[in-house]
């Protein structure tokens, strides 16, 4: 059988620290001995070096024996009834007899194995009616305390009084876990460290992690040798995570850090907040020291006291800003943000506005204009810092109580240390910013925090000087609490829902001055439409009559006379024909007929027999059978005959017209559609046709193709046919082939939309 230990022998230093795994060192301290026993069968897997120190048994002839086997059934049955009972890792310890010594245990489960931290009994005890008593005056501390820091120091006296240690401190981290010594309790002779801060490199990372694993460590020694872990050499990867024991060796860097400090043995109880590593209670003795286990048992009964206070202290204290904040919240948000130019003006004059976030500035900027009111940076330092914010937050929030470190160019911080932004808007940067100025702060440091780290000719090792450093730090304002924040966000958002509903109403009333406008433009263009189908046709008749009365004179008129007169009277006539048109056309939109249903077959047998017979004896017009539509007779009636009229006047010279009016058997959809469908009615004839890139500006009013002098014509006919169709709720389309005909398509909505 091999054996080997499982000592991490990594080489630690201060380049390192931060990734060293402190939670498997394969060691533990001496003041008592560890079994690992294997979950499913109690065979012995681990065990310290030191166990025939206190058992007579060297790990040896412990390793791959089970537990029953060495201690005997009734030392098994009491440690399977104390792990049945679920009473690992409580208050309750495993009293157990093995090899004829009385044991104190301690007992969790670590992967696949239980591990049992045996320390004999024999450690003086104090009487449970003095640890009673101290626990009772402590719960007296309770109601006889005002402040948080008061009940701390309190905290900081009795533990000191019950565990004997030379110092106990109440440590509390800030954001990035620096430390700072909040309450104190010291031996007269000592000197305080109450108010001194430590740099976040005194406490790693990953010890952080485990203070919030394992809320109570004890070095008894700082002087001690590591005591190595063996076990079984049957797997090359084998370890041991001790991250929750009791005994757990420590790191060789703080074991030196302790060193530099002259400490001689350390009690640590985590304070844990909301999940998270608060701060600490941290006893220090200047040589070595022991506790027995009611002992420690009633110090982490403190640390459970203060953690308890620590969220009913600051929730009273958050609940008292909250009520004020909701207060001045609610005092604003019955006022009503008016479109009116001075309403941002009178916002931020409300003391309200500041209260609501106990802030000493605001400014508003809307559509470049700024609003301000108490303590704010200039206009131009405004404008900078609005823009860089918009793009910073993408036109969204943000909190900071020291703005320079994250715009080093930005100098003016006294006014502006810290600022609560909100985006109102994502046109125009609008915003609004409260503001805090700079709170001068002194901070008295165990040390340098720069020098944490020292290097000499011995290599780096942590620092050995925690002589008093002072740092005045400037450019931050006071920290904002949440409550705060809450409510700034709260009235921002109320803020920008008024906003949208003022820009709103100004669209609105900008649409209705459109709107009235257009109203007034139409109403003018009714009058000239008016003045161009009646006034204008009166000299027009003139024209036609009296050269119809030159040219029905007996004297003799030179021919080229007479044909001067003829043109100039067709020209009459066609602009009369033309603002005809153009009446119609304009007429259309403002029809207010009801819709009925048309039966087309009637329609259009009616449109014919009422064509001029000339048309009619030489056109052959094929109708089939056609669906019935919803639609207004007398503007069908106008658009068949438009469309016939025009397959008629299409045509090749010597061609007699044909057309024919058809419908598809079911319903179609109109460019892809799914949601309606439509009766379509074609009209094809075999006219001359034109190219099919034509085939929508066709529809455009006076839109020609040829010459007057080649086919007769206003230009409307077409436009008046789509504005029609377009009256119906549907749609007109052409496909024509040069010299083949041409194919009109209307689509009438099955069910009127």
């Amino acid at each position: 059988m091999k054996i080997r230990d499982i000592v991490n022998r990594d080489i630690v230093n201060l380049t390192n620290c931060e990734q060293e795994p402190i939670h498997i060192p394969g060691s533990i301290q001496p003041h008592g001995f560890l079994l690992g026993i294997k979950k499913d069968n109690f065979v012995i897997d681990f065990c310290s070096a030191n166990s025939a120190e206190y058992i007579n048994l060297f790990y040896s002839q412990l390793l791959g024996k089970s537990f029953s086997e060495i201690f005997g059934e009734t030392a098994l049955q009491t440690l399977t009834d104390y792990i049945d009972d679920g009473k690992m890792l409580s208050s309750s310890l495993l009293n157990i007899t093995l090899e004829g010594v009385d044991f104190l245990c301690t007992v969790h489960l670590s992967g696949t194995n239980y591990i049992l931290e045996a320390e004999p009994v024999s450690i003086e005890q104090k009487a449970v009616s003095d640890v009673y008593n101290h626990t009772k005056q402590f719960l007296s501390y309770l109601s006889g305390t005002q402040s948080f820091k008061e009940l701390c120091q309190l905290v900081a006296k009795g533990t000191r009084e019950i565990t004997g240690y030379d110092r106990v401190m109440v440590y509390r981290f800030d954001k990035d876990y620096n430390g700072e010594v909040f309450a104190e309790s010291v031996r007269d002779d000592l000197e305080p460290f109450l108010g001194l801060h430590y740099p976040h490199t005194d406490i790693p990372a990953q010890a952080r992690k485990l203070y919030t694993q394992n809320l109570l460590r004890l070095i008894t020694d700082i002087d001690y040798t590591p005591v190595p872990i063996y076990t079984l050499d049957d797997d090359q990867d084998k370890t041991l995570d001790l991250s929750l024991s009791t005994l757990r060796s420590v790191s060789p860097i703080h074991v030196q850090y302790l060193q530099n400090m002259g400490v001689g043995a350390t009690l640590t109880i985590s304070l844990i907040y909301k999940n998270k590593l608060w701060g600490l209670i941290a006893c220090h003795h200047y040589s070595p020291k022991n506790l027995s286990p009611e002992i420690k048992l009633a110090a982490q009964l403190q640390g459970h006291f203060i953690t308890s206070q620590i969220d009913l202290r600051q929730s009273n204290e958050e609940y008292e800003i909250a009520r004020k904040t909701n207060l001045a919240f609610e005092a604003l948000n019955i006022e009503t943000l008016s479109a009116k130019p001075d309403t941002f003006k009178e916002l931020v004059k409300k003391p309200d506005l500041l209260k609501l976030c106990n802030a000493f500035g605001v400014s508003v900027f809307f559509n470049g204009e700024i609003y301000k009111n108490g303590l704010c940076p200039h206009d131009d330092e405004i404008l900078f810092i609005t823009k860089w914010l918009a793009e910073y937050s993408r036109h969204g929030s943000f909190v900071t109580n020291k703005l320079v470190d994250y715009i080093p160019e930005y100098k003016d911080c006294k006014m502006a240390s810290g600022i609560i932004y909100h985006s109102l808007s994502i046109e125009n940067n609008n915003c609004i910013i409260w503001y805090r100025p700079e709170t001068l702060t002194e901070i008295n440091w165990a040390g340098d925090p720069t020098k944490s780290i020292i290097k000499d000719e011995k290599g780096m090792s942590p620092r050995n000087s925690f002589k008093l450093w002072r740092e005045i730090v400037d450019c931050m304002s006071k920290p904002w609490l949440k409550p705060e924040t809450d409510t700034a966000a709260a009235f921002a958002y109320s803020m920008q829902r008024q906003i949208n509903l003022i820009l709103i109403t100004q669209e609105e009333e900008k649409y209705r001055k459109l709107s009235e406008l257009l109203k007034q433009t139409n109403s003018e263009l009714e009058n000239i439409n008016w003045i161009s189908t009646h006034d204008l046709q009166e000299p027009l008749r003139k024209i036609q009559l009296l050269s119809s009365r030159i040219l029905t004179r007996d004297e003799e008129i030179p021919e080229s006379v007479q044909d001067t007169i003829q043109r100039m009277n067709a020209s009459a006539a066609r602009m009369q024909t033309l603002l005809i048109d153009i009446l119609k056309y304009t007429r259309l939109r403002h029809t207010d007929d009801s819709f009925e249903k048309v039966n087309l077959n009637l329609l259009i047998e009616e449109i014919t027999q009422g064509m001029d017979d000339s048309l009619t004896d030489h056109t052959e017009i094929i109708t089939e059978q056609l669906p019935d539509v919803h639609g207004i007779p007398f503007l069908l009636k106008q658009l068949f005959s438009n469309l016939i009229s025009n397959s008629i006047k299409y045509i090749a010279p010597g061609v007699q017209p044909k057309i024919n009016i058809s419908s598809p058997d079911a319903p179609l959809t109109f460019n892809n559609e799914t949601d309606t469908l439509y009766n379509v009615i074609n009209i094809s004839d075999n006219g001359i046709g034109f190219d099919q890139k034509y085939a929508e500006s066709i529809f455009n009013i006076f839109t020609r193709l040829h010459s007057i002098t080649e086919y007769k014509g206003s230009g409307v006919g077409l436009a008046l046919c789509k504005k029609i169709m377009q009256n119906h709720n549907g749609y007109i389309t052409a496909n024509s082939t040069p010299g083949k005909g041409t194919v009109m398509s209307l689509y009438f909505p099955v069910k009127r939309v």
